[in-house]
């Protein structure tokens, strides 16, 4: 759907369905690092929005226009894999990574809001009911006006019924809504125009799957239930979420909106086929002024996908496979000559999708002592759930009896849960929420020992702070390694420092027992003369 407000009726559900199923499979079959997952990402749609306006205000043509763009663009991607630019990952600090990972996260949070809020415009609480009033609230069908004359209120109906299924004794008010309407009557009455409150519906599917989601996701920590069928509830926790507010949905019947799935494989728009020709649209100058605003692209496709790729590469995850870095690009630039020519959108490596794949295969110990949290071992690194993933998501085309019974609240709450779920482990976040938290009650964090505040720009650090007291921020090591070396050196501090005050002798006190002396055995004394007697002999 997102994806159809960048390019109304030239990019719909359908290509985005197909443009997914191919760049996703293709990526996770041949990349180098395949638990990054390819998705139509925020700026990427922003940006083509803006370009799909800019061509209708100055009448380009505009899938022969994003062509040329896509094309130029996939070209310096290629330029940046030749030269080996993917080295500048390495320039990444942590600020950077879980900066931009905050805000797509937030991007989620914002468009679910943003998505309810859109519902609630076009289905407005029903705000105007007053008991008071309800003796007058009611509905009748009544027969449209003969000549003047409504006769036939209560009268009997069947001259005019003979040839249909309702009974023989049959009035004006025994009808209900829609027989009125099809028999040809008029509904009087100020209920007549009553619509449920699908706005409040729709709000308590939208929170309802996001809460039961994060409880299911955190279901195996509880008590319940054998680890096997916890471990299995959590694992699903999104899966089971939507399931039971859809069945939600349908017991309670309000009309709440309902997924849109395409039912034939054709272009969105019928003035478009599957192959956007190169020429003949646009003038030739545009063919090449499209490397201008391709320059724009390849900036937002390698800083998602590289600032994605090493946010999955971390070490905290513990991978043992390669990064990839150069060959994810490589492909990237293939598969957007590949939708450019196909009309599809564009796809780069989607922070909060690939976090919630890293989640999704973390491995951990499966016994531990009672009380004790299960330790993380690792993660799967492989490529069949990705490929599975979207080979199902173009299956899913065929699948429009089932998903149009999908509200659309519901996948929003979806959208909501990934949002936060993604917040977490965050040091961002964590930082953040220190800033409300007492003193007292904030944890041993090595950065809450040597850094008393945040700032904002890291650059001013070196004219405030030395390399020392800054390396406690940046240092790549470990904060537990850390954490234990900082110790150690208090430790010893703290031993060199007690010997000093063993062997200080102070000035006020004539004696103390703690001035170090010489042992002398008393065999060397009674074999060695004393000093006067040495004397005497001579």
């Amino acid at each position: 759907p997102s994806v159809s407000l960048s390019s109304p009726a030239l990019q719909g559900v359908l290509e985005s369905f197909l443009g997914t199923a191919v760049t996703g499979a293709l990526f996770c079959l041949l990349a180098g690092q395949p638990l990054t997952i390819l998705s139509s990402t925020g700026p990427v749609l922003v940006f083509e929005r803006l370009l799909f306006n800019f061509s209708k205000d100055n009448d380009f043509d505009y899938l022969e226009f994003r062509l040329w763009i896509g094309l130029w663009s996939a070209f310096f991607c290629l330029v940046l894999v030749a030269t080996d630019a993917s080295f500048l990952v390495k320039y990444f600090t942590r600020f950077t990574e879980e900066g931009f990972s905050s805000l797509i996260s937030f991007i989620f949070i914002y468009d679910a809001f943003k998505k309810m809020l859109k519902l609630a415009h076009y289905n407005p609480i029903n705000a105007d009911y007053d008991p008071n009033y309800v003796t007058t609230y009611d509905c009748r069908c009544m027969p449209l006006p003969d000549d003047g004359n409504m006769t036939g209120l209560y009268s009997d109906a069947s001259s005019w019924i003979n040839d249909t299924d309702l009974p023989v004794n049959a009035t004006w008010a025994s009808l209900d809504k829609k027989q009125c309407v099809k028999y040809g009557g008029e509904l009087i009455g100020p209920a007549c125009g009553f619509v449920p409150d699908v706005t409040l519906m729709s709000f308590i599917l939208f929170l309802g799957t996001y809460t039961c989601s994060m409880c299911l996701k955190k279901f195996k920590f509880s008590r319940f239930f054998p680890t096997t069928v916890r471990k299995l509830i959590s694992d699903f926790a999104i899966i089971l979420a939507i399931v039971i507010f859809c069945g939600v949905d349908a017991l309670v019947g309000v009309d709440t909106p309902k997924l849109i799935v395409p039912t034939e494989f054709k272009p969105t728009s019928p003035n478009r086929g599957w192959f956007v020709p190169p020429f003949g649209g646009n003038p030739w100058w545009v063919y090449l002024a499209a490397a201008l605003p391709a320059l724009l692209v390849t900036i937002l496709v390698f800083m998602d996908q590289q600032i994605t790729a090493v946010i999955v590469n971390r070490k905290e995850h513990k991978l043992k496979k390669g990064a990839g870095y150069h060959l994810d690009l490589f492909w990237v630039a293939i598969l957007l000559i590949v939708c450019s020519f196909m009309g599809l959108p564009w796809y780069v490596a989607a922070t909060v999708i690939s976090i919630a794949h890293i989640d999704s295969l973390k491995m951990e110990t499966q016994c531990s002592a009672p009380g004790e949290q299960p330790k993380f071992l690792g993660v799967r690194e492989q490529r069949v759930t990705g490929v599975i993933v979207f080979v199902l998501t173009g299956l899913s085309v065929f699948m429009a009896p089932i998903l149009k019974f999908i509200p659309m609240p519901v996948l929003y709450g979806v959208f909501l849960y990934m949002g936060v779920a993604s917040l977490n482990g965050v040091q961002f976040m964590d930082r953040l929420q220190l800033l409300l938290m007492p003193a007292k009650h904030q944890p041993d964090l090595i950065y809450l020992r040597h850094i008393l505040a945040l700032v904002a720009v890291r650059k001013a650090m070196d004219y405030i702070f030395s390399q020392h007291d800054l390396s406690y921020l940046d240092d790549v090591i470990p904060e537990k390694d850390k954490k234990k070396k900082e110790d150690e050196k208090r430790k010893k501090k703290q031993k060199k420092g007690s010997i000093d005050s063993e062997i200080d002798f102070p000035s006020e006190y004539p004696y103390n027992d703690n001035i170090p002396s010489i042992k002398i055995s008393m065999d060397i004394m009674e074999t060695e003369p004393m000093l006067g007697d040495k004397d005497k002999a001579s």
